[in-house]
C-alpha cells in the first residue's frame, strides 16, 4: 500500500472506483441522516487505515501545527465535501452529481491562482470557459427558472458548495507538503477529522443517529469506505503530490464518463442533446487543462 505505481496505473484506479462511488451513494441516502453516513464511511476509512499503520508501525506522531492542517483536510475535503455532496445527490442523479464534481477542476485553478500564485496560461482559460459553458448547457433550463424550490436546483447549488469545500481540501493537500506528511497517515487523521466533524454537524442539529441495516447499506458503505475512500483518495493524494493539483485532477476527466455509463444502465439516466454536448464540452475543457507532456515526463 505504499503507492508505488506508475502515474497511469493510479489514474486508472481513481477513475475506475470514482466513477463508480457516485452509484454507491444513491444506496446511502435513506434511513440515515446524510451526516451520519459520511460519519460511518470515513470513520470506518480511518479506522481501517489506524489498523495498517499499526501493523505497519508507521509513526502517527505529529505536532499541533501538522494536525491544525489535518484537521482543515478532514473537515473541508472528507467532511463538508461530501456532506454537501450526499445531500445534492437527492435532488440529483449520480451522473449530474459527478458531472459538476468534476468542475473542481476549475475551480483548483482558480483557487491555486489565489492562494498560490500560479499562472493561469491561455491553455487554461480556454479550457475553464468551455467547462463552465458545458455547465450552462447542461443546467439551461434550472438556470433560466431558477428558484429555491425548484429541486434540481436546489441539487446545483449544493453540489457547487461541496466542489469548493473539494478544492480547498486540494490545496490545503498540496500545501501539507512542506511538513512532509507521509500520504497513509494524512489520511488517517484527515479521515478522522472528517468523520468527527460530520458527527459533531449532525448532533448540533439534534438529528437522531440511526443506522440503515439493509445489506444494500451495509455493502455500498463498505465499498465507499475501503474503495472509494482508503484505496481512492490514497492514489489521488499521491498524484497530488507527484505532479500537483492541477495535472492530478486529471482523473476528474474521465470519472464521470463512468459514472454517467453506469446511471444510464441502472438510473434510466435520460439524455438530451444539449446534456450531451455540455458534457462533451466540459470533458474537452478538462483535457485542455492537462499538460501532457508533463503527465508523461511524471509517469
Amino acid at each position: 500500500m505504499k503507492f508505488l505505481m506508475s502515474t497511469s496505473v493510479l489514474y486508472t484506479l481513481c477513475v475506475l472506483i470514482w466513477g463508480s462511488t457516485w452509484f454507491a451513494i444513491e444506496y446511502q441516502l435513506d434511513g440515515v441522516a446524510h451526516e451520519y453516513s459520511t460519519f460511518y464511511r470515513f470513520a470506518l476509512a480511518a479506522f481501517l487505515l489506524w489498523l495498517y499503520c499499526l501493523v505497519k508501525k508507521l509513526p502517527l506522531k505529529f505536532n499541533l501545527k501538522q494536525h491544525l492542517w489535518l484537521v482543515l483536510l478532514g473537515t473541508c475535503m472528507f467532511g463538508l465535501n461530501y456532506m454537501l455532496l450526499y445531500h445534492a445527490q437527492v435532488y440529483l442523479t449520480s451522473a449530474m452529481a459527478s458531472v459538476i464534481f468534476s468542475f473542481v477542476l476549475k475551480v483548483n485553478i482558480i483557487n491555486s491562482r489565489i492562494f498560490f500564485k500560479t499562472p493561469i496560461t491561455l491553455r487554461l482559460s480556454i479550457g475553464s470557459a468551455l467547462g463552465l459553458v458545458g455547465m450552462v448547457l447542461i443546467f439551461w433550463d434550472e438556470l433560466v427558472n431558477f428558484s429555491f424550490e425548484n429541486a434540481t436546483a436546489l441539487g446545483l447549488m449544493l453540489a457547487i458548495l461541496g466542489v469548493l469545500a473539494a478544492s480547498v481540501g486540494n490545496l490545503v493537500s498540496v500545501q501539507t507538503q512542506k511538513y512532509d506528511l507521509p500520504v497513509i497517515q494524512m489520511n488517517t487523521y484527515g479521515m478522522a477529522y472528517g468523520a468527527l466533524f460530520s458527527l459533531l454537524v449532525g448532533l448540533a442539529q439534534g438529528k437522531e443517529i440511526t443506522y440503515n441495516l439493509s445489506w444494500s447499506y451495509t455493502v455500498s458503505l463498505v465499498y465507499l469506505s475501503l474503495f472509494g475512500s482508503v484505496f481512492a483518495f490514497g492514489c489521488y493524494l499521491t498524484l497530488l503530490r507527484r505532479i500537483g493539483v492541477h495535472k492530478a485532477s486529471y482523473a476528474v476527466v474521465l470519472f464521470p464518463a463512468v459514472a454517467l455509463i453506469i446511471s444510464t444502465l441502472f438510473e434510466g439516466f435520460q439524455w438530451t442533446y444539449s446534456v450531451a454536448i455540455g458534457i462533451l464540452l466540459i470533458a474537452i475543457g478538462n483535457t485542455f487543462v492537462i499538460n501532457r507532456k508533463d503527465l508523461r515526463k511524471s509517469s
